[in-house]
């Protein structure tokens, strides 16, 4: 039996979207016992009143629904600006499928059949990363780049910049270590919380992603380090001032 410091806080509330009811059910059950609030979705369009009316921690999250697809309903979960973390819990499992649910705003992928005890520890892993760190409260600064920590907004030459939860944490840790390429082992423990490099895919997809945001705003930001890792690209200095003439 799990003791009480194994258990999620009863502030972190998971919302499980899944049709199969004996999947559902064990969900539930597993979750609660583990000290989660748990609210139960076997519809999509169920899934976004629920959503609405209680705005969970995370939300685990079937992509195939009777009435449309979990791909869908994290779409209009961005789209409405509701930012609870994401799992996508799917049988299909190809390559694809997994970047697909990433693209989207997922912050994690799990393929059935799974275990239960791996499904509450990657809610763990992923409420940590998104939900669990108290902002330090200070702006970091890289070239045109500001983090602020405080209301986890980032802008870029002075345009706001929207990131998911997972490309916030990816950038944020990036920005704390500028100077420095970290390996993907580095970051997958560091930002997914994960100890192998199973998953270093992920790192990749993510860092793309980032790019895709804050490159058309300003110089390439991330170094890729080819057989090392990522880093910040040192920031050139700025040029002095000529000095003033003197008057006509």
């Amino acid at each position: 039996m799990s003791s009480a410091t194994d258990r999620g806080s009863a502030a972190e509330s998971v919302l499980v979207v899944e049709d199969d009811p004996g999947i559902a059910d064990i969900l539930q059950i597993t979750l609660r016992f583990h000290g989660f609030a748990v609210h139960a979705a076997p519809t999509a369009r169920r899934a976004l009143e629920l959503a609405r009316a209680h705005a969970p921690d995370l939300v685990l999250l079937d992509v195939m629904l009777p009435d449309g697809s979990g791909w869908q309903v994290c779409r209009e979960l961005r789209a409405y600006g509701d930012e609870p973390a994401v799992i996508f819990l799917t049988a299909r499992d190809a390559p694809s499928d997994v970047l697909a649910g990433l693209a989207l705003g997922g912050d994690d992928y799990i393929t059935k059949p799974f275990n239960v005890d791996e499904v509450v520890a990657r809610v763990r892993a992923v409420l940590r990363r998104t939900r669990g760190r108290a902002p330090a409260g200070g702006v970091l600064r890289h070239g045109d780049v500001e983090l602020d920590e405080a209301t986890f907004t980032v802008r870029r030459g002075g345009a706001p910049v929207e990131l998911t939860p997972t490309e916030y944490n990816l950038l944020l840790h990036l920005m704390r270590n500028a100077g420095r390429i970290l390996t993907k082992e580095q970051l997958l423990r560091n930002v997914w919380q994960f100890d192998t490099a199973v998953e270093s895919t992920v790192v990749e997809t993510y860092i793309s992603y980032l790019r895709r945001k804050l490159d058309p705003l300003g110089p390439p930001l991330i170094e890729t380090r080819r057989g090392v890792g990522y880093g910040l690209r040192p920031v050139a200095p700025e040029e002095p001032a000529e000095p003033a003439g003197p008057p006509p």
